[in-house]
């Protein structure tokens, strides 16, 4: 008896799955997809720390891995400014107020950081920023409030924020799953952020995160 080609190509993928669990016949998008990766330079990377502080004692960039790291009773970046203490990359020179803009960047945060913004989108119509990502308890928030995804500590994750200005809103994924999306708050001046900034409360005395291959996408 002859076996017909589509039951024997399923009998083949139900074998094959069942010795691969990594086997998949269905691919998911990439957040990726469908994006242009706008090319990055030093240049595009400045680093805000610590005012009275230099920058090696609160940045190393090794390898292609940025550690950053702060205390809770730093100074602010500014002497005119009365934020919380950070150390942040921010990226300069893709500053945008339309389109659809994406970051990519894989992070790490030790176990203890808490209270810290590893990645932020700064500017909007109404407020400072339009999306803050908190890590409290290796649990990450949306500001301190929705919680979007637990047990971040000590593991590497691949972070993609999606802003669609022109949509009105802004989509989470870690590790390639789509994990949250909120409205944002009205166009502005826009860019993105990533490294360790304190809450205005609830922090721990010492954070830190670390990231690599950070990259820029747009359509």
């Amino acid at each position: 008896m002859e076996i017909p080609f589509s039951h024997a190509l399923l009998f083949f993928v139900v074998l094959v799955s069942s010795h691969n669990p990594k086997f998949n016949l269905f691919c998911s998008a990439d957040p990726t997809d469908g994006f242009t990766e706008v090319p990055l330079t030093d240049a595009n990377f400045e680093l805000q720390k610590p005012y009275d502080i230099p920058l090696e004692e609160r940045y190393s960039f090794v390898d292609g891995l940025r550690k950053l790291w702060v205390y809770a009773n730093d100074k602010p970046h500014d002497p005119s400014s009365h934020t919380q203490p950070r150390t942040e990359v921010r990226i300069k020179g893709l500053d945008y107020s339309s389109g659809v803009w994406q970051f990519e960047g894989h992070g790490f945060v030790p176990k203890g950081t808490s209270g810290a913004t590893i990645a932020q989108i700064h500017g909007a119509a109404h407020g400072n920023t339009t999306l803050i990502l908190r890590i409290y308890d290796g649990d990450m928030r949306y500001y301190s409030g929705n919680l979007i995804a637990t047990g971040l500590y000590d593991r590497w994750f691949r972070l993609n924020i999606i802003h669609d200005v022109d949509g009105g809103k802004v989509t989470v994924f870690l590790d390639g799953n789509q994990v949250f999306q909120v409205a944002d708050k009205g166009p502005g001046d826009l860019h993105f952020k990533c490294g360790v900034y304190g809450a205005p409360a609830n922090v721990s005395y010492y954070m830190e995160s670390r990231w690599r291959d950070i990259k820029i996408y747009k359509k």
